[in-house]
């Protein structure tokens, strides 16, 4: 499946995934090297367990280059309700729609798969406003803050949206 601006999508992990992550990942400059390998552990997990490891991807590509993934999930023991675990477009690409191109496709995935709502959660610190302001221009609101949660000073903010 692609779209009018010549990207694709493709939901497969390939081993070769593992250092496609950590490029994204690391080229945004958000986030840390420990949080950097968590991104890659979950390819890691969906690479080891397949589907049954609750962690779905999808893989933005243009011309077989990858500049931006989704992972996301079912949450355990909800009827309906999937986790936003990572949205992230290669720096390079960042403001030119791709994300918005990435978050529409997984929502409409967890549609098909029948969610309901999507859960997305980032840091409250002021490094991180531009995401908070993607999630909220992209109908998605902010259902609670959980103070301290990743550092002191560093609370966790939650967004939500109805599908």
């Amino acid at each position: 499946m692609g779209d009018p601006l010549g990207w694709s999508f493709r939901q497969e992990v390939t081993p070769a995934d593992r250092e496609v992550v950590r490029a994204i990942v690391a080229s945004t400059g958000f986030f840390h090297p420990y949080e950097v390998e968590v991104a890659v552990e979950l390819i890691e997990e969906r690479l080891a367990k397949g589907a049954a490891s609750g962690y779905h991807f999808l893989f933005a590509e243009r011309e077989g280059v990858v500049h931006g993934y989704a992972c996301y999930g079912p949450i355990a023991c909800t009827q309906a309700s999937y986790d936003l675990y990572w949205l992230v477009v290669e720096g390079s690409h960042r403001g030119q729609g791709l994300g918005r191109l990435l978050l529409a496709e997984s929502e409409e995935r967890i549609r098909q798969a029948g969610g309901l709502r999507v859960y997305a959660e980032t840091s409250n610190r002021p490094h991180y406003a531009p995401t908070r302001r993607f999630y909220e221009r992209s109908g998605y609101h902010l259902e609670a803050v959980v103070k301290d949660f990743f550092a002191p000073g560093d609370d966790k903010a939650i967004y939500v949206k109805v599908l």
